[in-house]
C-alpha cells in the first residue's frame, strides 16, 4: 500500500482536475529538525503588519461595540461596568490565540514525524495552493475545511508552513484548551478557543463576535474555521452552523473591508484515525474526555497504517461577487457600525446560502477512495451473508469496477492510482481496512466484535451490537461518496415510489425528499429545480433514463443503475420510517430527547434481531437526531420553549402524513395532504 501510493502524484484525475503532489516525498529525504528550522517568510495580506496577542486583545477590549454591550450587560445584571469589563477580559483571556513562530516550528517538527509515520502520502493540488498564496495578498482570507478528523486543523497549518503562506488563526473547541501542555501549544500555534454551549450569554457572544470581526479586519493571518461546527461522526457533510459565518461576513456587510475571500478546502482520507471511536459514539458509547494523558494513550495509533490523505484547496470565492444582488448593504449605513445590530432576514438567508455553497464545494473537491465505492456495494448485501457466508471477492471486484465507471460518469474525483492493476488497488484497500472486513477463502466477511458487552453493559441485543460497529464504519466510508450519487438517487427513488413518469410529479416527490432529508444531505437553499435537472441529466448521460419535455422514462437496461441508487438511499428511508412509526405509535405527545434516543435504539435492535429491519444505520444517534431536526423544520415537532432538556410536542397527524407520503400512499403533489406549505 505504501509504495503503491507514494509512486504516483497523479491519481484518477478528470479533465478539469489538477495534478496532485505528495508533499511527504521531499520530507522523507530531509531531516525533521532542518525542516522545522527552515526559513519561513510569508507575505501577509496587503503587507499588513504583524499583530501581537496583546495588541489584538487591546483593540477588542477597547472597541466601541464591546463598550456598548458591556454597559448594557451591567444594567441588565445590576453590576458595575468595571465588574462586567473584568468578566469580558476573562473571556478574552480564555479565548484568545497567542501565535508564536517558535511554537509553529515545534509543531512542524512533531507533525513531520507523525505524518510520515501515519500516512503513505499527503497529496495536495499545487495550483490551489498558488491561488491561496495570491488570495492572501488581496483580501482577508477565510479558510473553510471540512471536518472529519482531529488531523484536519493540523494538516492545513503544516502545508502552509511548508509553502510560506501565513499560518492561520484557527477556531477550536474549548475542551482542547483544557488539555495540559497540549492546549497551550495549540494556543501558541494559532488556535483560539470557543465554548461549545454559549446559549444566550450576551457578553460572551459580544466578545467572540468582536474578536472574530477584528481578526477579519486586521487581516494579518487567514482565519480558519469549520463551517459544519463539529467533527462529522458519520464522515459525510453536516448542515452548516451559521454563527461564525455571520461574524466573518459582517465586516463586509458593514463596508469595513472591500471584499472577503472564502476558500473551501476538501480533506479526504483513505482511513480515518478515529473510525472505531466515531462508530461507537454513534451507538451511544460516551466520547472519551479530551486530555493530554488520553492523547498519550492514543499514541498506539502510530503503529497503524492509514493510507493516503488528499487536501484539495478549492477555488477562492469572492463574497463581494457572490452577494451581488442578494443583499442590500446600504441598510447598514442607517446605524453606526459600532452599535449591536440584529441580523436581518436578508443577511441570514445570504449567510445560509454561502455556507451551504461552501460545503457543496468541499464535497465536489473531495477525493473518493476505492474503499468508499466498495463500502457502498457491501452495504447492499444482507448483513447475515457478510457475517456468515461472505461475499465472493470476484463479485465485489466486478461490481466495484462497474461503480467506478458510474462515479466517473457522475463527475466524481477518484483517487484510483494510475498504472496499478485494479485487483491490486482493491486488495490494498481491503487490507488497509482489515479491522472492518477480512478476506477468507476467496470471500469478504464483516468483522464482528469479540466482547461488545464491555462497551454496551447490560444490553440484551448483544448479537446486534457485535455487528453494529463494523456496519456503521462501512456506512461512514460509504458516506464519503454519497454526495456524488444522492441527487440521482432521489430521482431514482421518486421513480420507484411514485410509479410515475411525469416530470412535474417526479419533481414534486424529489423536492419532498429533499425537505425530509434536509439535515441528512447538503442541498443549497432555493436550488431544488437545478438539482432535479442535474440529476436527470446525469441519469440520461449514463443511459438509465430517457427524458422528454414532459416525461422521464426508464431506459432499456437502465434498471441496474436505478436499482443501485434506490438501494443506496434505502437505509435512510427505512431508518426514517422506523422513527416516524415510533412517533406515531408513542402514547405521549410530549417527547424528551434523552428518552427518545435510547427507546428508538432499542426498537431498532429488536427489529434487527427479528429481521424486520435490515439497516444498522437506524441505531445511529446522529441519524435519529437528524429526523427530529427535519420534523421540526416541517413543523411536525415543536420544541417547548420552557424546556431545559430538549422536550418536543409531537403533531401526530403531521407525522402520519409525512410517513404516508414517504411510503407513496399520499402523493406530494396533493397539497391537501401536506403538513406544511413548503412541501
Amino acid at each position: 500500500m505504501t509504495n503503491m501510493h507514494r509512486d504516483f502524484t497523479k491519481v484518477g484525475l478528470n479533465d478539469d482536475e489538477e495534478e496532485l503532489l505528495d508533499i511527504l516525498e521531499e520530507r522523507r529525504r530531509s531531516s525533521d529538525l532542518s525542516f522545522a528550522f527552515r526559513t519561513f517568510s510569508p507575505q501577509p495580506y496587503k503587507a499588513a503588519p504583524p499583530c501581537s496577542t496583546v495588541e489584538l486583545n487591546r483593540v477588542v477590549s477597547e472597541s466601541q461595540f464591546l463598550r456598548y454591550v458591556t454597559k448594557e450587560v451591567a444594567v441588565e445584571k445590576q453590576l458595575s461596568v468595571e465588574e462586567v469589563q473584568q468578566e469580558a477580559r476573562g473571556i478574552l483571556g480564555e479565548m484568545s490565540q497567542n501565535l508564536q513562530l517558535g511554537f509553529i516550528r515545534l509543531m512542524a517538527y512533531i507533525f513531520n514525524k507523525v505524518f510520515k509515520r501515519l500516512y503513505s502520502a499527503i497529496f495536495v493540488n499545487m495550483e490551489g495552493l498558488n491561488r491561496l498564496h495570491h488570495a492572501t495578498q488581496e483580501n482577508p482570507v477565510i479558510l473553510m475545511p471540512n471536518h472529519r478528523s482531529y488531523m484536519d486543523f493540523l494538516v492545513i497549518s503544516y502545508i502552509l508552513f511548508i509553502h510560506d503562506i501565513p499560518i492561520p488563526v484557527i477556531a477550536a473547541g474549548i475542551p482542547l484548551a483544557g488539555m495540559k501542555i497540549v492546549g497551550e501549544i495549540l494556543r501558541r500555534s494559532g488556535a483560539f478557543f470557543i465554548r461549545r454551549a454559549i446559549g444566550s450569554d450576551k457578553l460572551y457572544w459580544a466578545v467572540l463576535s468582536e474578536y472574530v470581526r477584528t481578526l477579519v479586519r486586521k487581516g494579518f493571518a487567514p482565519l480558519e474555521f469549520f463551517v459544519e461546527g463539529f467533527r462529522s461522526r458519520t464522515l459525510k457533510s453536516l448542515s452548516p452552523k451559521l454563527g461564525m459565518m455571520h461574524m466573518v461576513l459582517e465586516p463586509f456587510f458593514k463596508g469595513e473591508v472591500f471584499d472577503i475571500t472564502l476558500l473551501p478546502i476538501s480533506i479526504s482520507y483513505d482511513r480515518v484515525l478515529e473510525e472505531s471511536l466515531l462508530a461507537h459514539e454513534l451507538l451511544g458509547v460516551p466520547k472519551p474526555k479530551e486530555s493530554t494523558m488520553g492523547l498519550l494513550k492514543a499514541s498506539r495509533v502510530l503503529s497503524e497504517k492509514y493510507g493516503s490523505m488528499h487536501v484539495n484547496f478549492g477555488r477562492p470565492l469572492s463574497v463581494r461577487q457572490l452577494c451581488e444582488g442578494r443583499i442590500n448593504r446600504c441598510q447598514y449605513n442607517l446605524t453606526p457600525r459600532d452599535l449591536p445590530e440584529k441580523s436581518t432576514a436578508e443577511a441570514q438567508a445570504c449567510a445560509s446560502w454561502l455556507a451551504h455553497l461552501v460545503v457543496r464545494k468541499q464535497e465536489e473537491g473531495s477525493q473518493i477512495s476505492p474503499w468508499s465505492l466498495m463500502c457502498g456495494l457491501l452495504l447492499q448485501v444482507p448483513t447475515r451473508v457478510l457475517t456468515e457466508e461472505g461475499l465472493p471477492w470476484h463479485q465485489l471486484t466486478e461490481k466495484t469496477l462497474w461503480l467506478r465507471k458510474l462515479a466517473l460518469d457522475f463527475g466524481a474525483r477518484l483517487n484510483w492510482p494510475d498504472g496499478v492493476p485494479d485487483s491490486d488497488v482493491m486488495s490494498s484497500s481491503a487490507e488497509l481496512h482489515r479491522s472492518i472486513v477480512q478476506r477468507k477463502a476467496g470471500c469478504v466477511f464483516l468483522v464482528q466484535e469479540d466482547e461488545p458487552s464491555r462497551k454496551y453493559p447490560g444490553s440484551p441485543e448483544e448479537g446486534v451490537m457485535r455487528t453494529a460497529a463494523a456496519a456503521l464504519m462501512l456506512a461512514s466510508y460509504r458516506n464519503q461518496c454519497l454526495h456524488v450519487f444522492v441527487r440521482p438517487a432521489l430521482v431514482a427513488t421518486a421513480i420507484h415510489i411514485t410509479k410515475s413518469t411525469q416530470r412535474d410529479e417526479l419533481f414534486a416527490f424529489f423536492s419532498f425528499l429533499q425537505d425530509v432529508f434536509s439535515h441528512e444531505f447538503i442541498f443549497i437553499p432555493g436550488e431544488s429545480l437545478q438539482d432535479f435537472e442535474e440529476a436527470c441529466s446525469l441519469l440520461k448521460k449514463c443511459g438509465a433514463v430517457h427524458i422528454s419535455q414532459q416525461e422521464v422514462t426508464v431506459a432499456q437496461g437502465g434498471m441496474e443503475v436505478l436499482s443501485f441508487l434506490q438501494e443506496l438511499l434505502k437505509p435512510f428511508i427505512d431508518s426514517y420510517q422506523l422513527v416516524l412509526g415510533y412517533l406515531c405509535e408513542a402514547e405521549r405527545v410530549i417527547l424528551k430527547e434523552k428518552e427518545f434516543l435510547p427507546a428508538v435504539k432499542g426498537l431498532a435492535a429488536k427489529l434487527l434481531l427479528s429481521a424486520e429491519l435490515h439497516t444498522y444505520e437506524a441505531l445511529s444517534s446522529d441519524l435519529q437526531k437528524n429526523v427530529l431536526s427535519a420534523l421540526r423544520r416541517l413543523e411536525a415537532l415543536t420544541r417547548l420553549s420552557s424546556s431545559v432538556s430538549n422536550e418536543f410536542k409531537v403533531n401526530k397527524s403531521a407525522v402520519k402524513r409525512i410517513t404516508d407520503m414517504l411510503s407513496g400512499k399520499i402523493p406530494p403533489w396533493n397539497t391537501q395532504a401536506l403538513p406544511d406549505a413548503r412541501l
